[in-house]
């Protein structure tokens, strides 16, 4: 006896789950591709009239066919990076190291909950670090150095206890630098060559939220008492 039409059509439903969610994640990394200029030709495997993005070069995807890494480093691309990112919610590697890339770096990002990675250093990204990376609790890894990021290090990012390597060297950030939480354990040369840093952050001696038009001169300019018996040295910038 034939099966039913609802069963046959529930059959049908289940299977196309996992397409549903590839071309929804194709759909975000199309307009990713589309962002931006590719001489190499590195993202010709980006077919969007394909079922899923997990047959594409670049991307790797999990048994659930979920996009979980995208590797675009080192690849001469240029253009920008683009909110819909924020929507890959399984993604946990982001690599777009080593190009040209310009524009800001989205705040939707920080809606990456499974993110371990971030990856963006050597590029040409402006703007300041979005203060919404501070939800990102699995971030182990962030690196933004050599860029043209400018503003404070956010304050949100001392919440996020499993950062083990942060990296904003050569930029144009301002403030002083986070010393609780992870930031703990990150070496200075990490900070370093960003001219308008302010050096560490002095716990119980100065508010964090201090004026990025400061100069250098931290102890006369951002509210802290040159008579406070000790000296703080910038070579490390230098």
């Amino acid at each position: 006896m034939a099966a039913p039409i609802w069963l046959w059509a529930f059959s049908v439903s289940l299977a196309l789950i996992p397409s549903a969610f590839g071309n929804s994640e194709g759909d975000v990394l199309y307009t990713l591709r589309k962002s931006l200029v590719d001489p190499d030709n590195v993202l010709q495997s980006w077919d969007p009239n394909l079922v899923s993005p997990c047959t594409w070069f670049h991307v790797t995807c999990n048994q659930d066919n979920r996009v979980t890494r995208v590797d675009l480093g080192n690849s001469n691309l240029s253009g920008h990076l683009v909110p819909e990112l924020g929507k890959l919610e399984h993604l946990r590697y982001l690599e777009v190291y080593k190009n040209n890339i310009q524009g800001t770096i989205p705040a939707e990002l920080g809606n990456l909950k499974n993110l371990i990675s971030l990856d963006l250093y050597n590029n040409n990204i402006s703007g300041t670090i979005p203060r919404s990376l501070g939800k990102l609790k699995s971030l182990v890894f962030l690196r933004l150095n050599d860029n043209r990021l400018t503003g404070p290090i956010p304050r949100e990012l001392v919440g996020v206890s499993s950062l083990k390597v942060v990296d904003v060297s050569n930029n144009d950030l301002c403030g002083p630098i986070p010393t609780s939480g992870p930031f703990e354990h990150i070496p200075l040369n990490n900070f370093e060559k960003n001219p308008r840093l302010e050096g560490p952050e002095l716990l119980g001696l100065a508010s964090y939220d201090t004026n990025c038009s400061c100069s250098i001169d931290f102890f006369e300019l951002c509210g802290v008492s040159q008579n406070l018996g000790f000296s703080f040295s910038f070579s490390w910038l230098t």
